[in-house]
């Protein structure tokens, strides 16, 4: 079957990073974590001690890094020149200063670069805000998942409290509907669903089914490339 390029996009919380796993296992795929990415990107920047609203220091930073994602056992795991920082990237001050260290035009260039060379060959499911519209605005399959505000805040919470990170659900949603415009309103590359993706609510939906309808999407696209 042909190998497809597969985009999903969509704000935190909507589900986007579990729907890519379990799409890229179902099919066989690679998979890459974008999000991963600016969070290791963001602590390079925190490591090195530099101000996130200083552009020029924030890129020296990140285009001297050497960040390595691995998909092992179900998991990405993530390391920074040479260090694994999974555990430290999905605390919630990593989180926070990637959401300024992406809206650097030169650190996405850098990063975005990074990512298309992982996505050449196709049979991949990358997930992020941009992939459809500007990462890979050629991917054979672009979803666009949300859901409410509540919803979302509430699986961030889970996640965290999951890993006992103790989490103030009211903090959390201030921060999801913060992060919200903040992607939204940056110059470079702002959160929005291409033109030609399939947007999918998924406030009432569980994992699972999100996954198995993405899958049947992306069967019936295979299906469409061998036929040509």
């Amino acid at each position: 079957m042909a190998k497809l390029k597969i985009a999903l996009d969509g704000p935190a919380g909507s589900g986007k990073s579990t729907a890519a796993k379990r799409v890229a296992e179902l099919l066989g795929y690679a998979y890459l974590d974008t999000g991963a990415m600016y969070r290791a990107a963001a602590l390079a920047a925190l490591r090195a001690d530099v101000s996130l609203t200083d552009a020029a220091q924030a890129e020296a930073v990140v285009a001297r890094s050497r960040i390595e994602l691995r998909w092992t056992g179900g998991e990405t795991r993530v390391w920074l020149d040479g260090e694994e920082v999974t555990a430290e990237i999905r605390r919630p001050e990593a989180a926070q200063a990637a959401s300024y260290v992406s809206t650097i035009p030169g650190v996405r260039a850098i990063l975005v670069a990074r990512q298309r060379e992982f996505a050449a060959a196709g049979g991949v499911v990358m997930e992020g805000r941009d992939i459809g519209t500007v990462v890979l605005p050629g991917a054979d399959l672009k979803v666009f998942l949300t859901a409410s505000a509540e919803i979302r805040a509430r699986r961030r919470a889970d996640e965290l409290a999951a890993r006992g990170v103790p989490i103030d659900f009211a903090e959390m949603k201030r921060d999801v509907v913060a992060r919200d415009r903040r992607d939204a309103e940056r110059a470079a590359s702002p959160l929005a669903a291409a033109p030609d993706a399939i947007i999918l609510d998924t406030t009432a939906m569980e994992a699972e089914e999100v996954a198995r309808l993405i899958v049947l999407l992306a069967r019936e696209k295979e299906r469409k490339a061998e036929a040509r």
